[in-house]
């Protein structure tokens, strides 16, 4: 649930008018020294609060970018996603974080987020840090009741989620580079993670968590490590703008829980394919398959219900390639 200090934040936030502090001490049961207290403490994160006598207080205005467990709280218009959040200044993996949350009992929906990340994980055991002020890095904890089988699928609805949440925020063009890479102007500024624990029986799946990395606020290609500095990039490089990280991770739960109502009714990607399809990189382009069994080139056909991709190879076969262990790349370049 959200914490007092985030309560009062979001009434103040959604306010056009002066509130109280009668008001606030009745509407969530505290004193006028606690509210006193929470002001003061907004005020030195950075919110600039009018208090006039006899009217009470009145929010001018955020900081440009501040991430912290009541500023998402007091963003957040979700049904589910996100009634939980767990914040940290600085974690090692939000995706580590997540699965002990779950071996906890934490309820579905649960939202993890760091500041700093500086043992992320990536695909293939890839690492992946965050600088501090820069990028969302967060991770949500599903406990479904479909089969195993569809949870690879969820990646690609948490892939549509970003890339609307993207467009939308930024008003950019975002792409995704099968399965689950999101592309602005040909450079990575987002990918993700998603991996699964089954219950001790085996029989049905205990918890999904699906962790993602988002460059937002990085002002130049020199913040990046030096061997992705060429394929990489983020909202502020492409824009010039700052972003409120908080309120773009509003903008993909939202979106998220709208996909995945979708993706609920037939256990499949068949209700939101043509949204990630026509974002898609390289349908009806060269592609080489990186297969630890082989790789070998063909062209992309787009994706089918389940979210494999469909390849033409050289000699005429059609395969459909499952995300797993398998990369897909371009023939001349990261997309």
């Amino acid at each position: 649930m959200k914490t007092d200090r985030a309560d009062i934040l979001s009434l103040l936030r959604n306010s056009t008018d002066y509130v109280s502090g009668q008001q606030l001490c009745d509407k969530f049961g505290v004193t006028r020294t606690a509210v006193w207290k929470v002001m003061n403490q907004l005020k030195e994160d950075g919110y600039l609060i009018e208090s006039v006598p006899h009217k009470g207080y009145r929010l001018l205005k955020s900081p440009d970018d501040i991430l912290s467990e009541s500023e998402i709280a007091s963003r957040l218009t979700t049904e589910w996603a996100g009634e939980k959040i767990c914040y940290y200044d600085v974690t090692g993996s939000t995706n580590n974080d997540a699965k002990r949350l779950g071996e906890e009992g934490t309820p579905h929906g649960t939202v993890v987020v760091a500041d700093v990340q500086n043992a992320g994980k990536g695909r293939r055991g890839r690492g992946w840090q965050t600088l501090p002020g820069t990028a969302l890095a967060f991770t949500l904890l599903l406990r479904p009741v479909f089969a195993a089988d569809k949870a690879s699928m969820i990646t690609l609805v948490m892939a549509l989620s970003v890339a609307q949440a993207v467009e939308k925020m930024a008003g950019v063009a975002a792409t995704i580079k099968w399965p689950n890479d999101i592309v602005v102007s040909g450079r990575k500024i987002c990918g993700m993670l998603t991996e699964m624990t089954m219950t001790p029986e085996m029989d049905e799946i205990q918890y999904i968590v699906i962790g993602a990395g988002i460059n937002v606020n990085n002002a130049s290609p020199e913040e990046f490590a030096e061997d992705i500095r060429d394929k990489a990039t983020s909202l502020r490089i492409e824009t010039g703008r700052l972003f409120n990280r908080a309120e773009l991770l509003n903008e993909i739960l939202n979106r998220f829980e709208a996909n995945y109502e979708i993706f609920l009714k037939t256990l499949d990607l068949s209700g939101i394919k043509e949204d990630y399809q026509k974002r898609l990189q390289g349908v009806g382009g060269e592609v080489r398959v990186l297969d630890p069994a082989g790789e070998y080139t063909g062209v992309s056909q787009g994706i089918d219900d389940s979210g494999e991709l469909i390849v033409i190879k050289e000699n005429g076969e059609t395969v459909r390639v499952y995300a797993g262990e398998v990369s897909v790349r371009g023939l001349y370049g990261y997309v």
